[in-house]
């Protein structure tokens, strides 16, 4: 199974940054884009990519470990960016420096239980929400700039979510993975 940890907005937060992308929407060229399903919204802290079900035990319990050694920070949803020519985002604002640390204890307990994780890189707190159709030529700046001045409401991040990825298996155009969050932890329980 493909796993990850992530950071999932609020519900509120959500639907603040939902109402913004709704009026994306309606700019010309945004049928170029592949939108993110809604409730697949999160900021991923490490991927884990395909995880022997045999590991996820051990995994729990160091997952347990790294959110409770982490103490809850203040976030939220910030602005706009793009990776080249293919992927559209929101950003974060706040504390990102918890959520960084956040993530290289996610990434630690992936590698001690087990699991073989890719080079570590440059952690970039990020939220897709769109990504160019593959062959098509976007221009994601009219969406960059739409989103440029966005500031969400903030909240306070207190939990740490492992989720599965499920990669579409039909062979329906457009159709993107679903997620499905298999645990969350508190944050700042001690231990």
């Amino acid at each position: 199974m493909r796993l990850f940890t992530a950071v999932l907005p609020p519900p509120d937060q959500l639907a603040e940054l939902a109402a913004e992308v709704d009026a994306l929407l309606r700019l010309p060229g945004a049928d170029a884009l592949r939108w993110t399903g809604r409730p697949g919204w999160h900021f991923t802290l490490a991927f884990m990519g395909e995880v022997d079900e045999a590991l996820l035990p051990d995994l729990r319990t160091r997952l347990a470990r790294a959110a409770h050694r982490t103490a809850p920070f203040p976030l939220r949803l910030h602005g706009s960016g793009h990776f080249g020519q293919r992927t559209l985002w929101t950003g974060a604002a706040g504390a990102l420096d918890d959520m960084r640390l956040l993530g290289e204890r996610s990434d630690a307990a992936a590698r001690r239980a087990g699991i073989p994780m890719d080079e570590h890189r440059a952690y970039h707190a990020h939220l897709t929400l769109a990504r160019a159709r593959t062959g098509v030529h976007a221009d994601l700046r009219p969406f960059v700039d739409g989103l440029a001045h966005f500031e969400g409401a903030r909240w306070q991040v207190s939990e740490l979510a492992l989720v599965r990825s499920n990669l579409p298996a039909g062979g329906t155009p457009g159709e993107g993975p679903r997620y499905e969050t298999l645990d969350t932890w508190p944050l700042g329980q001690g231990g």
